[in-house]
């Protein structure tokens, strides 16, 4: 028998259609058996075991450690705690996120300055010693569902603001944090884009934070993702602790109800 020329092409597109799915299929495969191959020994536990240390250890001007520190379940309590942050503190009559709380247990408690330390660039100095109990604190409440609090004015309002600052577009190309995580099934190349208005998507983006990052191989913190974000957008940061990053993350994290931390989780 023999066949024409389009019934020659036709079958050639059908003989295609299995190995270009194949191909696909291997691809997503691949992605996922390397990323749970880094999971495997995630390096963030180096900093979970070193910053429980750090919680513990006299330090500073003062010669005391954080140990009495209130982050937002009473002093000295860690369990728990990460999955209601940011939240109101009724001591410094602000919200804030666990990097601004431990800037003031830090001032406060063992007479460092806060002001200075935020100045520090990430990864160096004091903001590498925030990483390590960042990755601590996260850790004691691996697994936990997040519930912040929004009872109080500041917490509504915070969130209000942070919906504000996320679908705030700018910068040279335009941008907003909504630009990347506002929709379902959005992609970057290889690399998934969760959408942080609402579950599944928050949790798996607001929980994972702070992350071991392979490519930089260092622990980044919430706050230096959102610098990162910020360069990306070709926008200046709005700086560390700041009420715009803690909006942010009240609006990320109110988001995640109901969804589990993963944090500190391991990223590429």
């Amino acid at each position: 028998m023999k066949l024409s020329l389009f019934g020659l092409a036709a079958l050639a597109a059908l003989a295609l259609l299995p190995l270009s799915a194949a191909a696909q299929k291997s691809t997503a495969e691949g992605i996922a058996e390397y990323r749970a191959m880094l999971a495997d020994g995630n390096p963030a536990e180096l900093y979970e075991a070193k910053g429980e240390l750090i919680w513990k250890q006299a330090r500073g001007p003062k010669n005391a450690s954080l140990e009495k520190c209130d982050l937002g379940k009473g002093p000295g309590v860690v369990k728990g705690t990460f999955v209601e942050l940011p939240r109101f503190f009724a001591d410094t009559r602000r919200v804030q996120d666990l990097e601004s709380r431990l800037l003031t247990c830090m001032e406060q408690l063992q007479g460092f300055n806060a002001a200075d330390i935020a100045k520090t660039s990430f990864g160096t100095g004091e903001q590498k010693t925030i990483e390590s109990l960042v990755a601590y604190i996260s850790g004691e409440s691996r697994g936990m569902s997040f519930k912040l609090p929004q009872a109080h004015a500041q917490e509504k309002l915070m969130y209000e603001v942070g919906k504000k600052v996320f679908y705030l577009r700018g910068g040279p190309y335009d941008f907003s944090c909504a630009s990347c995580h506002g929709e379902d099934n959005k992609r970057v190349r290889l690399q998934d884009l969760p959408n942080l208005t609402k579950e599944p998507g928050a949790s798996t983006g607001f929980g994972a934070w702070p992350a071991y990052r392979v490519s930089s191989g260092d622990l980044w913190s919430m706050q230096r993702r959102l610098n990162d974000c910020y360069r990306q957008q070709r926008f200046p940061f709005p700086g560390y602790a700041s009420d715009a990053t803690i909006a942010l993350g009240v609006y990320m994290g109110v988001n995640s109800k109901g969804g589990a931390s993963t944090a500190p989780a391991l990223k590429r």
